[in-house]
């Protein structure tokens, strides 16, 4: 690779380094994570010898839910595979490296000449499947090198990429380094067609397989169920920051005739009491319903008696399945960074409503075209869009059900990778 790319990278791992030193906590994981990365790898390896390896990298978490689907697919179709599953930051690590579907989770050591060939000769893995992005040049061209089939899934490539720009020749030797690219959509083909890259299939993006599946394996909440028992109308909102929740909540103050449930993106203790400030009428928090079971004040999974017009889940791990008890969903983000996970809602056959900030999503994008998503602006959209949800049981039900369509019609990339990779 050349000096460039060389320079670049050193320069990127010395400010890593530089920010664990000065207490940036993202970058002390990453430091503290990769810390005689070696060593530990070579103990965890060392129960798989003799078996063939196939690694799958992931840069995060998102990432990695959209591979998981093909873990998942080889550990029921090939148990005689060992799995190593590798992460470049802690937001994927820190969350998932205790997943079970994978024999070995570890950081991806740092894109290093040495450390490449160090980390190959520990894995000695017999396929190389990275995720969406993550293009780290030294560790693909050892990979080529050694001939290791290389495969980018679940790709999707856009014009202002560093591939396509006028300096792009430095980079695209990287490119061909995989055997294959399984990506989204047909841009991304004329894309990579227009540089040479022809090994390309579209096949959609396995993160709707994924949704499925959790659709599929998510377990029930009696006491949600009773919440939303007879309710008119219950708004589920995901992922929501406070710029969300002040649309939301004085929307849900004013309507007597809805419910809602909030599961906020921050649930410290800080933010949960600035969202109970906010709501004017009866909520419960999880937490003290928890509580309630615990200390025997109540049967498990059931409510109290009396009015709970809003339920706060300040707990992890509820958020998948509680769509299936609203009628409509918001997704929180698109007032900030982005939107959250639309397609965990639209799973469930409901409308999904998010912030501005969604062009960079194309699900989202795709969600709008099917008329099962909607895009709000302020207040006054979010009121109008609500108002005809709550008014218009057709309207309401037929954008649900464009919504689960636009997921179904978007399925199968799975098995379309795992069919040309591995065979069945």
């Amino acid at each position: 690779m050349n000096i460039f790319y060389q320079l670049g990278t050193r320069a990127y791992f010395t400010g890593i380094a530089l920010a664990s030193a000065f207490g940036h906590r993202k970058a002390r994981q990453m430091q503290q994570g990769r810390r005689d990365w070696a060593a530990r790898l070579e103990q965890s390896m060392r129960p798989l010898q003799g078996r063939r390896v196939i690694w799958f990298h992931a840069a995060s978490l998102g990432e990695f839910e959209q591979g998981r689907p093909l873990i998942e697919a080889l550990r029921v179709s090939h148990p005689e595979y060992a799995i190593v599953q590798t992460f470049f930051s802690p937001s994927g690590y820190e969350v998932r490296k205790g997943y079970k579907g994978a024999d070995v989770v570890c950081y991806l050591p740092y894109d290093r000449p040495a450390d490449c060939r160090r980390f190959l000769d520990l894995v000695h893995p017999d396929h190389a499947i990275f995720v969406k992005y993550e293009f780290w040049a030294n560790i693909l061209e050892e990979l080529h090198r050694r001939q290791v089939p290389t495969y980018l899934v679940s790709g999707i490539f856009r014009r202002r990429q560093a591939f396509f720009r006028w300096y792009g020749s430095m980079l695209r030797p990287v490119l061909r380094c995989f055997t294959h690219l399984f990506v989204q959509d047909e841009e991304s083909r004329q894309l990579l067609a227009g540089i040479g890259v022809t090994n390309v299939t579209i096949c959609g993006d396995t993160r709707f397989d994924r949704v499925i599946a959790i659709q599929q394996q998510a377990k029930p909440f009696p006491w949600a169920a009773q919440f939303a028992e007879g309710a008119s109308f219950v708004l589920v909102a995901g992922s929501s920051w406070p710029k969300d929740e002040d649309i939301i909540i004085d929307h849900f103050n004013r309507h007597p005739e809805m419910k809602l449930i909030i599961a906020p993106h921050e649930i410290h203790d800080a933010h949960v009491q600035q969202i109970l400030s906010k709501l004017q009428r009866p909520c419960l928090c999880y937490s003290e319903l928890r509580r309630q079971w615990e200390e025997g004040r109540l049967p498990e999974g059931q409510l109290p008696a009396g009015p709970v017009d809003c339920l706060v889940i300040d707990a992890i791990g509820f958020l998948s399945g509680i769509y299936r008890y609203g009628h409509a969903a918001y997704i929180g983000g698109g007032f900030g960074v982005g939107i959250h996970n639309t397609l965990e809602a639209a799973v469930y056959g409901i409308p999904v409503v998010f912030g501005p900030n969604h062009q960079a999503f194309r699900e989202a994008l795709g969600l709008i075209a099917a008329q099962g998503g909607f895009a709000i602006s302020d207040a006054a959209t979010y009121d109008a869009v609500m108002s005809r949800f709550m008014t218009d049981s057709a309207a309401l039900h037929e954008a649900g059900d464009r919504a689960g369509a636009y997921v179904r019609d978007n399925s199968g990339a799975t098995d379309t990778i795992f069919s040309a990779v591995f065979g069945r």
